[in-house]
């Protein structure tokens, strides 16, 4: 091997001192030197650092690449794993659904007409919950509903307890319709108090506490006092049932399960329909009701005239003033020896006397016919006027429903019946009296012309045995 000149040797050691120099610059200068040897171990020791931390970076270098190779292994291990996994899901997952339809399938086959029993299960028990929701047998066993429309939106097939509990539901209802119980239950007043009442219960038609009516509050699950009874009747009816502790009692039942009761107790009484006929109404009871009275007053005395005039026709020689019959006898002024000339003079005293008497018997039946034929045609107003509120109704509104015309209709009704209802009573009455005061005025006439007669024949006959 040819060894190089000196001057190729002192080029390299000049280049190497110079790359030195200048990689102890780039270094930070932390290096300074005073003579040729500082400098010469300060190489040495800086080549010896240098080594020392290249090895060191090789060892991480190394040390890291075996930690990723040995991650690396670790997730495709893991890899494996998973998909062997997957593979076994699969594979379980496919044998599954060839299990689960196979057992579908078979399910199926044992269910067979269940499934459409199930429907109908959910069918009923929706049904039923509606009407047990309002029936009255539910205010003393409440909950009930809420079980069976739990049952009705059932998703899954219902249990052997819900058939039986549906199945007694239906039966006890069927039972307790049949049955008149007494229970304590709470019961709102008509003012909206709440409280405690001994209640009796006709089946599901019909509930009564201290002679009261009561209606069932699906939303409260309580009882209420009806704000407005029916009639005495039935207020008497329920205070009968109520007292009762056995046997049989007549007592009202509303097969409409309150319907009927309800449309009852909103039933107008007179009172409520006399104000219905508003002024015209009210004047047409004020003829009515002075049509009656004097009616019954003449009545009275024709009556009490009859009894005198009857008791009269006993002594006809001894004409009492206090009677008909009496002043129109007691106005033949004529002796027998003179009654052949004064006749004619007698007989028009007599009819002036029977004349005198007719307006007393007659009176106020003028009063009556004027009211017979004025009632309807007070009525035939109040009808025009009620026609006129309908149509006025109508019009403001723009639509026909019945609720708004009801007033009108109402009030036109009312009055037509309320002319109708005086003028038919009236009609008789008059009737009656006119009977009663002709019958009084053909006494007069028969026994005042009657008596005339008798005195002429004895006049002719004591002139005859004279002659």
């Amino acid at each position: 091997m040819k060894k190089p000149s000196n001057s190729a040797g002192m080029t390299c050691y000049l280049l190497l001192f110079a790359s030195m120099s200048l990689w102890c610059a780039g270094a930070g200068r932390a290096y300074a030197a005073d003579n040729l040897e500082d400098l010469l171990d300060q190489t040495r020791n800086a080549r010896a650092a240098q080594q020392r931390l290249n090895a060191a970076r090789e060892k991480e270098f190394l040390d890291n690449r075996d930690r990723q190779a040995e991650l690396l292994a670790a997730a495709l291990r893991s890899r494996d794993a998973a998909e062997a996994r997957s593979k076994e899901l699969s594979t379980t997952f496919d044998a599954n659904e060839v299990t689960l339809a196979e057992r579908e399938e078979l399910m199926t086959q044992r269910l067979g007409s269940l499934g459409e029993l199930f429907g109908v299960v959910r069918q009923v028990a929706g049904d039923t919950s509606s009407i047990l929701y309002s029936s009255l047998i539910s205010a003393q066993y409440p909950g009930r509903d809420g079980f069976l429309a739990g049952l009705g939106k059932a998703k899954s097939l219902p249990s052997i307890e819900e058939l039986e509990r549906l199945w007694y539901e239906i039966q006890r209802e069927m039972t307790e319709s049949g049955r008149v119980v007494r229970f304590r239950s709470n019961v709102i007043e008509a003012n909206g108090k709440p409280g405690q009442a001994d209640v009796v219960r006709v089946g599901s038609f019909v509930a009564m506490a201290g002679g009261r009516y009561l209606n069932y509050l699906p939303t409260l699950g309580s009882l209420a006092v009806l704000a407005r009874q029916p009639g005495s009747d039935l207020i008497d009816s329920a205070g009968k049932l109520a007292d009762s502790r056995g046997g049989y009692v007549r007592a009202a039942v509303d097969p409409s399960r309150g319907v009927l009761l309800s449309m009852i107790v909103q039933r107008p009484d007179l009172m409520e329909r006399i104000r219905k006929g508003e002024e015209v109404g009210y004047l047409i009871i004020t003829v009515g009701i002075i049509g009656v009275l004097l009616a019954l007053y003449q009545a009275a005395f024709l009556i009490r005239t009859r009894a005198v005039v009857k008791r009269q026709l006993t002594d006809l020689d001894r004409p009492v003033p206090d009677n008909p019959l009496g002043r129109v006898l007691g106005s033949i002024k004529a002796t027998p020896e003179t009654i052949e000339e004064d006749a004619e003079v007698v007989e028009l005293r007599i009819s002036e006397a029977v004349l005198r008497e007719v307006p007393r018997l007659e009176r106020f039946q003028a009063f009556l016919r004027l009211a017979v034929a004025a009632g309807p045609l007070l009525g035939l107003i109040g009808t025009v006027m009620g026609m006129i509120i309908t149509f006025q109704s109508i019009t403001e509104s723009g639509s026909s429903d019945p609720r708004l015309m009801a007033n009108g209709i109402g009030q036109a009704m009312i009055a037509t019946v309320l002319g109708l209802g005086i003028a038919i009573p009236l009609l008789f009455m008059n009737a009656g009296l006119a009977s009663m005061s002709r019958q009084v005025v053909q006494v007069l006439d028969e026994q005042s012309t009657g008596l005339l007669a008798e005195r002429l024949e004895r006049a002719k006959s004591e002139g005859g045995r004279r002659a």
